[in-house]
């Protein structure tokens, strides 16, 4: 499945050196896409797997994103 362009609505909290997966919420804002985190993304908190629509993907050489940069994001199913 393609990934989708979409900015960061919150800063995300990553370290380089390893591909990261954090689930997220995608929408569509004033016509941009728009993505935020669930919140904590332990694997043990399901409420975030349950709100997700997405998964946010941070490349092994990003570092942190800051608020109104871009990243990637592989939707679960396809846009509504």
């Amino acid at each position: 499945m393609p990934l989708l362009k979409a900015t960061a609505s919150e800063p995300l909290r990553k370290v380089a050196g390893r591909t990261e997966y954090q689930r997220g919420v995608l929408s569509r804002e004033g016509g941009e896409w728009k993505v935020r985190t669930t919140g904590q993304q332990g694997s043990g908190v399901l409420r975030s797997m349950s709100e997700a629509n997405c998964l946010i993907v941070l490349e092994h050489e990003r570092g942190k994103v800051e608020a109104g940069e871009l990243v990637q994001v592989q939707l679960f199913e396809g846009l509504a």
